[in-house]
């Protein structure tokens, strides 16, 4: 059973930066297809950012495209998000999310119900 454990977030003033990381026990997550979700109060959850295994390269929400960088230390089993240029509207809880099957899409998809594994969220403030 694959667990996800994400870290990082906090408070941070508007334009400021922040950098989650999401770390699996013990399992490379090279193998897995994986993406990064947040879910704001009295909203729906929200794709951010995937990796693509298959096909390469990362793909973004339009809003957070330019401001957030998705990357991984295969040998920490760890995958980060870097949060730039942070707004308001990026306070959420976020989620890192995992699936085996993900290697095999043709592209990543910022669809949460095609991943079966979550993390637990941590939960990230902007405001001043």
């Amino acid at each position: 059973q694959l667990q996800l454990v994400e870290s990082g977030g906090g408070l941070v003033q508007p334009g400021g930066s922040l950098r989650l990381s999401c770390t699996a026990s013990g399992v490379s997550l090279d193998s897995y297809g994986i993406a990064w979700f947040r879910q704001a109060p009295g909203k729906k959850r929200e794709g951010v950012s995937c990796i693509s295994r298959r096909k390469g390269g990362i793909k973004y929400s339009d809003s957070v495209k330019d401001r957030f960088t998705f990357s991984e230390d295969n040998a920490k089993h760890t995958v980060y998000l870097q949060m730039d240029a942070m707004k308001p509207e990026d306070t959420a809880i976020y989620y890192c999310a995992a699936d085996r099957l993900g290697v095999l899409w043709s592209d990543c998809v910022l669809d949460g119900s095609e991943y079966d594994y979550w993390g637990q969220g941590t939960q990230v403030t902007v405001s001043s």
